[in-house]
């Protein structure tokens, strides 16, 4: 019997199958417990090898266990059948499952009667290099044990980081992106951490922007949590492609700069972006997000990184318990809750809303993210000069109407005013969502025979004053007030 005839005689013991891409993987039995792996991952070729020695006290040259892994491709592409593969979360049956990572290969198992720990789940999972076991979930805990851990500065804040997490307990998304700012001091980092670490921990929970497409490809394919730190700003491309990543829309990289193929990635990730300035400054994407602000921390308030850490890891357990009861929770009320209104991310609303009866009285979230978005939006008007322009103009009338010619003429002494027609209407169509939020609506449209292009910009609801005029002018500044914000005592934290 040939190496190869001997190494495909031990695979005889795995379950082979495929995944949508067509990559074979095995199940193979380790000290009583099943582990997947891919066919072509380093782990189980160390399995086949420490098999094939068992047998021959030998070990299989590089050209025999390249012929078999090709074997056991062919038969898990061909004759196994075709599973989905996650990473971190999934979901089955109207159940969820998360991923403990560790030794054993269990994971926790969520219904709507609660959650105990599965060891032989009907999902599949992919462990990745860096990923780290969570704790045994433990029950009797509360959410408000996160808060000692976190500098936040109102009950709306923290709602909504709670809200975030168990949005982050979901598989499948949409998943709004939580945009962290704040001064050097107010543990923007720590957070960022945190949160990462109670769902999905890992070697290195925080990394550095991704410089292109792929990179972001790899990280997404490599870990259910993606957080990025200290940033200064967004590039217009990452930007666009978070906002693909928040709801699962799909994009495409090559498998190899030298070749044609393509792999495709179709997942939604909830992601973490922070630095010291607010780096969500496109309204598309501030439409799907969640903005905080840390203030930073006095210095009769800091305390050790280690202390924290360590008081953190004691209660994880308990603040993760805390978390599965509230999904388990969320899952059981989800068909009858209804929101007064639908949000962008009406999905991710819905499912926290029902989750926060659980240990909260009913609609906070609710009020806490619809204010959250408000100022959101008012923020991006704040740095986008065409829809401060569009609210500066109807601050003191009902509709304007004109063409986009007209509209450049307004304002071209404003910083970042575009420079043609063209630019100005892509620029409203861009704005179009959130100055609706605020009020304003914009539609386009033609008249007259030549079809003329015009813009009828409408004030609507509260905000609809008493004249209609057709004509541009500048009206000063009214500004945006924010709204009262309830400190939150008691918080400690590290820089």
């Amino acid at each position: 019997m040939s190496s190869a005839d001997v190494l495909l005689d031990v695979a005889t013991a795995v379950r082979l199958f495929h995944a949508s891409d067509g990559t074979g993987f095995a199940d193979l039995i380790v000290d009583a417990h099943r582990e997947t792996w891919p066919l072509r991952s380093k782990r189980f070729q160390t399995w086949l090898r420490q098999h094939y020695y068992e047998r021959t006290w030998d070990a299989p040259s590089p050209a025999a266990l390249n012929a078999a892994l090709n074997v056991l491709e062919a038969q898990a592409q061909f004759d196994g059948p075709q599973r989905k593969v996650s990473v971190r979360l999934a979901e089955h049956d109207g159940l969820i499952y998360l991923d403990l990572a560790d030794e054993f290969w269990r994971c926790i198992e969520i219904s709507a009667n609660g959650w105990r720990i599965a060891e032989d789940p009907p999902v599949r999972f992919r462990r990745s290099a860096g990923m780290q076991p969570l704790p045994l979930p433990l029950r009797g805990g509360s959410i408000e044990a996160l808060a000692p851990f976190v500098n936040l500065a109102s009950e709306n804040d923290f709602a909504l980081v709670v809200a975030w997490l168990l949005g982050a307990l979901r598989a499948g998304g949409p998943y709004p992106v939580l945009a962290i700012a704040g001064e050097q001091g107010s543990a923007k980092i720590v957070l960022s951490k945190l949160l990462r670490t109670l769902i999905d921990p890992s070697v290195a929970p925080v990394r550095a922007l991704p410089r292109d497409e792929r990179e972001l490809f790899i990280a997404a394919s490599n870990g259910h949590v993606l957080a990025f730190d200290n940033l200064s700003g967004l590039p217009p491309w990452l930007s666009d492609t978070l906002c693909r990543l928040t709801s699962g829309g799909a994009f495409s990289t090559r498998r190899l700069f030298t070749d044609q193929d393509e792999i495709f990635f179709a997942a939604a990730r909830p992601i973490v972006l922070n630095g010291i300035e607010d780096v969500v400054t496109r309204p598309d994407l501030a439409d799907r997000a969640i903005l905080l602000t840390l203030a930073p921390i006095a210095e009769r308030r800091r305390r050790p990184e280690h202390v924290l850490w360590r008081e953190f890891e004691l209660a994880r357990p308990y603040i993760l318990g805390a978390l599965l009861d509230a999904a388990a929770h969320g899952l059981r009320m989800l068909p009858q809750v209804r929101l007064r209104r639908l949000p962008r991310m009406a999905d991710f609303a819905l499912w926290a809303a029902a989750c926060e009866s659980a240990f909260r009285p009913a609609c906070a979230f609710e009020a806490a993210y619809a204010s959250n978005r408000r100022d959101a939006i008012e923020n991006i008007v704040d740095a986008e000069p065409v829809a401060a322009c569009v609210c500066e103009m109807m601050a003191d009338r009902a509709q304007w109407t004109g063409s986009a010619s007209d509209l450049l003429q307004a304002d071209t002494n404003r910083p970042g005013w575009p420079k043609s027609p063209r630019a100005l209407a892509g620029r409203l169509r861009r704005a179009q969502t959130f100055l609706r939020t605020l009020g304003i609506e914009i539609a386009f449209g033609r008249e007259g025979r030549l079809g003329t292009r015009t813009i009828t910009i409408t004030a609507v609801g509260e905000t609809q004053p008493g004249n209609t005029v057709s004509i541009v002018s500048r009206v000063s500044d009214n500004g945006h007030g924010a709204g009262p914000n309830h400190s939150r005592p008691g918080l400690e934290q590290v820089l």
